[in-house]
């Protein structure tokens, strides 16, 4: 990503929130390290004993991202929101506690770092381990298609793989202008080409509506304006808080003229002659048994914009059945359901879900037309009915 996408925590609270504001963002959970996660007799001890070692021993970036590899290894981090794997949350602390861009030149990594720059990295990460609250809310601070987002324990951090879609600007489903990014290689490896995620060919005009369901922090809609400059993004969630976050983003990107924010309940405050020609969703979708067992870095995470019922579609089945009515004839729904994609097929086995592949990994999205919504409403009421008879 380059620098002109970059954005610290610390600037954007500068930029949109007094002191006192900003001191409730993060909600009412503060660090405090002797209560921490690290509970067993000895742990705690030996984690800061591990980096005093590091702060009397280590000398350049290079240095400082390798062992904080290995502590987030040692300590059993979790490492599944915003980054995938812990060297990319390594590098992450680092750079980021010394005002880097987090892809920074491999040139740099050999420099030294003086004494109170060992001490931001090493505080950050300490933090990181003992507390397991994930670095995006730490910072502030997630990436999503490329550009800086603010977030903190009021919406969900981004890591959809729908990114790649928008990317592409939902090649070949959609024309593409020069904004689309192609994601795969072309056989003589010289080139680069559009990756196929599955998606019918198309080629349609390109949306001038588009839907955002279930915005939460505004990475989906903001990244959809950014990729489709011509067209107005309709921005909704049922969360207040989330809303006040979604607006500081749109605020940040200057996109108040094509992103309309608004709180509903799903569909219920959109006008039927509202017609979008894609509905993007990342509604709720976690299971009742995976709500159970969840580690402790997605507990910081609002649980009411991860939980959806005993299988996690309590939401899907109302976005199936509701979503003709806002729909184009020749539009296109896409949504994500990530591990309770097992669920919606056994739910629905008469339909064939068009499942999409990615170039970078991800699973659980599907794209499905108004024709086959509305070929299939009968099965989506049905559920519609039964999740009303039960509450």
């Amino acid at each position: 990503m380059s620098e002109d996408q970059t954005m610290s925590a610390e600037e954007f609270q500068n930029q949109y929130f007094s002191d006192d504001e900003s001191k409730g963002l993060e909600g009412e959970m503060e660090y405090d390290l002797e209560t921490g996660l690290l509970g067993e007799d000895g742990e705690l001890a030996n984690l800061h004993a591990e980096l005093e070692e590091a702060r009397e021993q280590l000398v350049s970036i290079r240095d400082f991202i390798r062992f904080s590899v290995t502590q987030l290894r040692n300590y059993d981090v979790v490492v599944a929101q915003g980054t995938t794997d812990e060297f990319a949350e390594a590098s992450a602390i680092v750079l980021h506690s010394l005002s880097l861009d987090w892809s920074a030149n491999e040139q740099i990594l050999d420099c030294r770092l003086t004494t109170s720059e060992k001490q931001a990295v090493l505080g950050l990460l300490e933090e990181r381990i003992a507390e397991r609250k994930p670095l995006s809310y730490l910072i502030n601070l997630s990436y999503f298609c490329d550009l800086p987002f603010y977030v903190d324990e009021r919406v969900l951090i981004p890591r959809s793989p729908i990114a790649e879609l928008i990317r592409q600007q939902f090649h070949p489903y959609f024309e593409v202008t020069e904004l689309a990014k192609p994601l795969g290689v072309s056989p003589n490896e010289k080139s680069a080409v559009f990756y196929d995620h599955g998606l019918d060919v198309k080629q349609l005009s390109q949306p001038e509506r588009i839907l955002d369901l279930c915005t939460g922090s505004g990475c989906i809609a903001i990244a959809l304006a950014t990729r489709f400059v011509d067209a107005l993004v309709d921005a909704i969630d049922i969360d207040k808080g989330a809303l006040d976050v979604a607006m500081v983003n749109v605020d940040h990107h200057d996109l108040g003229h094509q992103v309309n924010v608004i709180e509903s309940d799903l569909f219920a405050k959109i006008p039927a002659e509202n017609q979008y020609e894609l509905i993007v969703t990342n509604p709720p979708y976690v299971d009742a048994a995976i709500m159970a067992d969840l580690p402790p870095e997605f507990l910081y995470e609002p649980e009411h914009a991860l939980a959806a019922g005993q299988d996690g579609l309590d939401l899907v089945h109302r976005i199936l059945f509701e979503a003709p009515d806002y729909l184009s004839p020749d539009g296109l729904l896409v949504c994500e359901v990530g591990d309770s994609e097992w669920a919606l097929k056994q739910a629905y086995p008469e339909i064939q879900f068009d499942w999409l592949k990615f170039a970078h990994g991800g699973h659980g999205v599907f794209a499905i037309t108004y024709d086959e919504l509305v070929a299939n409403r009968q099965l989506f009421a049905a559920y519609v009915q039964l999740l009303d008879s039960m509450q």
